[in-house]
C-alpha cells in the first residue's frame, strides 16, 4: 500500500512546485529579489518536503 501512496503524492509535488513558483513571483518584487523558474521551485519544494516528511511521520505515529 505504501507504493501507491508515493504514486499519489507525485501530482501534489508538481502542483506544489507550481504554486511555489507563482507565489515567489508575487512576493519577490516586494523584497527586491529575483523571481525563480519552475526547476528552482521544484528544488525548493522537494527540500521542504524532505524536511517536513519525518516530522509528519513522527506526528502520525502518536
Amino acid at each position: 500500500m505504501g507504493y501507491f501512496r508515493i504514486l499519489s503524492a507525485i501530482p501534489g509535488f508538481f502542483l506544489s512546485s507550481w504554486f511555489t513558483m507563482l507565489l515567489w513571483g508575487a512576493i519577490a518584487p516586494k523584497f527586491g529579489v529575483a523571481g525563480i523558474g519552475y526547476p528552482m521551485a521544484m528544488l525548493i519544494t522537494i527540500s521542504l518536503w524532505l524536511a517536513v516528511a519525518p516530522l509528519a511521520a513522527a506526528a502520525g505515529r502518536k
